[in-house]
């Protein structure tokens, strides 16, 4: 499902898990957020993009986990107590995201969201579905399945079995 201003409001009614990554926080719309585990061991795919990770058994469940801090080109961090994975759906699929830390759910209105700006032809950010203007600070609203688009998704998916 692709997130839209409209689709942010009617199904997930402004509510959104919201994560720190480096010194910024992001936010997923909640519905596609299904569950936040800590830290795991992280089972390594040979022949990946750095950004992914591995994978985890998630009750049964082979979960591919990638790490946003490698995605959006941040510097690498060592995890801590506050590390975590957000477990996501990614058009019926799901997927791990490392991140640095839960913040929790926030609800916003839809006066403080706004779609995402147009940053010139030659900058990718389709993975921004908007921005959330709070009193004090910015949310980007992740477009998650943009973060990995589908040719990505397939060949990790693929290199897992």
């Amino acid at each position: 499902m692709s997130i839209t201003k409209d689709t942010f409001f009617t199904h997930s009614r402004g509510k959104m898990l919201t994560v720190l990554l480096g010194e910024k926080e992001y936010g997923f719309p909640i519905l596609q957020a299904r569950e936040v585990v800590g830290m795991q061991n992280i089972d390594p795919v040979p022949r990946t993009p750095e950004f992914m990770k591995g994978v985890i058994n998630l009750r049964g469940k082979i979960v591919p986990v990638i790490d946003l801090r490698t995605k959006f080109g941040l510097e690498p961090k060592d995890t801590n107590k506050d590390t975590c994975i957000v477990v996501v759906d990614l058009n019926g699929d799901l997927t791990g995201v490392i991140v640095d830390q839960l913040l929790g759910v926030t609800t916003v209105e839809e006066k403080e969201y706004e779609a995402a700006p147009k940053l010139g032809s030659h900058i990718e950010a389709d993975f921004v579905a908007g921005m959330v203007k709070l009193e004090d600070r910015v949310i980007i609203v992740l477009a998650i399945e943009n973060v990995l688009d589908n040719r990505e998704l397939q060949s990790i998916l693929q290199a897992t079995i």
